[in-house]
């Protein structure tokens, strides 16, 4: 059992060749584009933090283990020397809250067709078996732990020597407590076990060689820990505003009406949440089961840009650029990874091994958007509004683009022999989702990172999570508005 985890690791996963065939079993079922039905492939793009990690990087569909080496990868003369991944979850079943909305809006169109008749579409809802239990409550998914599984297959052979059977014993693993960021760094770890042992079914992991995952929510929880984004974001009533101005204003009530309509029940019998819910309830149907449910039909491509934003909208308030201390609570988190690059560079300076060639943090969505924001990463020129839809279509800021399911951002730091001068020898690069990012400075895919530090400066040297985080002594404003 890993140190202060609250369930139960998966003490074993299928050889090889069964997951093999699972794994075609399952895609075999989902709809892709351009075969079998379109809806589901259609919608995809727009179910933000709900996205598939596949729909993301298509190329998954074809190959799910083969890694995809992005040809602005680094190689040469320069070594990676070490790598520090910040990782979200797999793929979770829906939470207890959305859970029990749905049923909500299950008993509506039950007690509606029985009333007076319906749609097909609603026939088709009413009928269809509702297979979600409170018990699930965000719980990851067996697809959610194949996604953990495949992603370690793919960088242990994007980056070989620094995944070695002789680095084994020295990966080091953190997590979040909550259970399905425990049961990925588990679910990774078998990735692994396969990677080194093609075809044997893995142990538990207590029984590996490597340290089992530590949790630590101060880091992969940040913002539990933040008193100010707690009372100023997370319990302040009117930091969402925007996000409940956009339910109530005329493309949402747009999709109300058409929703309505298709369920043939009141306009005034639904609302905002209630169509988010069914919204996501045909993301998870395909996520989770990779079927086609008939909630994907309730809605057309205008109707999820729509539930799309709205989803954006809270991502970006809560998590986001929003507020300076949705950014600024993650310091501490961003500092830790620096620590871990510094001490790298120490160590190959002085001709030692790096003690931590592999550092492995599993956390959430919630954990990645704020420190991507910290970055200066996908920032849009005109904050997201509840009034600024149509301008926003084209936004750099679509949550599904940068935390689906299984989402990575992974700083990866170079020795190059031949370099000119002592600065040119440590160089470093970013990717997220498996693709190389470019710099924030100079939008070049690759750095020194010596430059990358200076560029960072303010938030390594000056952040402070003790004085960011002390609770605010007046109510607050935007800080984009």
């Amino acid at each position: 059992m890993l140190r202060g985890a609250r369930s139960h690791l998966p003490a074993s996963v299928a050889p090889a060749a069964v997951l093999a065939a699972a794994l075609l079993s399952s895609f075999a079922r989902c709809s892709l584009p351009g075969r079998g039905d379109p809806v589901a492939s259609v919608l995809s793009p727009y179910f933000g933090t709900k996205t598939r990690y596949e729909d993301a990087n298509p190329w998954l569909l074809v190959d799910p283990v083969a890694p995809r080496r992005d040809p602005e990868l680094l190689a040469g003369t320069c070594t990676p020397v070490q790598l520090v991944a910040l990782i979200r979850h797999g793929t979770r079943y829906p939470t207890t809250k959305q859970i029990r909305k749905l049923k909500q809006l299950q008993g509506l169109l039950q007690t509606r067709e029985s009333r007076d008749g319906g749609s097909q579409v609603a026939a088709a809802l009413a009928e269809w078996p509702l297979w979600y239990g409170d018990w699930m409550d965000g719980q990851l998914v067996e697809k959610g732990r194949q996604d953990m599984r495949q992603l370690a297959l793919r960088l242990a052979a994007l980056f070989p020597d620094l995944f070695s059977r002789e680095n084994y014993d020295r990966l080091r693993l953190i997590t979040s407590s909550k259970h399905r960021c425990v049961d990925s760094s588990a679910a990774f770890l078998q990735g692994l076990w396969q990677h080194y042992h093609p075809g044997l079914p893995p142990p538990d992991v207590s029984d590996m060689e490597c340290d089992p995952p530590r949790i630590n929510d101060k880091l992969m929880r940040f913002f539990d820990h933040c008193e100010k984004f707690l009372t100023d974001v997370e319990r302040n009533e009117t930091a969402l505003y925007h996000v409940e101005a956009f339910k109530t204003g005329p493309e949402m009530q747009k999709v109300l009406q058409k929703v309505a309509a298709t369920l043939q029940v009141p306009v005034n019998s639904l609302n905002a949440d209630l169509i988010q819910v069914a919204f996501f309830t045909c993301s998870f149907d395909l996520a989770i089961k990779g079927v086609h449910s008939p909630w994907c039909d309730v809605f057309d491509v205008d109707d999820a840009r729509v539930l799309e934003y709205l989803n954006d909208l809270k991502q970006y308030w809560k998590r986001s650029y929003g507020y300076t201390i949705n950014s600024r609570s993650s310091c501490n988190l961003f500092q830790d990874i620096f620590l871990h690059l510094d001490k790298a560079v120490e160590q190959k300076q002085r001709s030692q091994p790096v003690s931590s060639p592999v550092i492995l943090q599993f956390g959430h969505a919630e954990t990645l958007l704020p420190l991507l924001s910290l970055m200066g990463y996908f920032k849009d020129k005109e904050p997201l509004t509840a009034y600024n839809f149509e301008e926003q279509v084209n936004r750099k800021f679509r949550s599904g683009h940068i935390v689906p399911y299984a989402s990575n951002l992974i700083f990866v730091l170079y020795h190059c022999d031949n370099a000119q001068s002592p600065e040119e020898q440590f160089q470093i690069q970013l990717l997220l989702n498996e693709k190389v990012l470019p710099l924030a400075h100079s939008q070049r895919p690759v750095g020194l990172y010596e430059e990358l530090k200076t560029h960072y400066r303010d938030i390594l040297q000056s952040c402070q999570t003790s004085k960011e985080c002390s609770p605010p002594k007046a109510n607050i404003t935007s800080d984009e508005l």
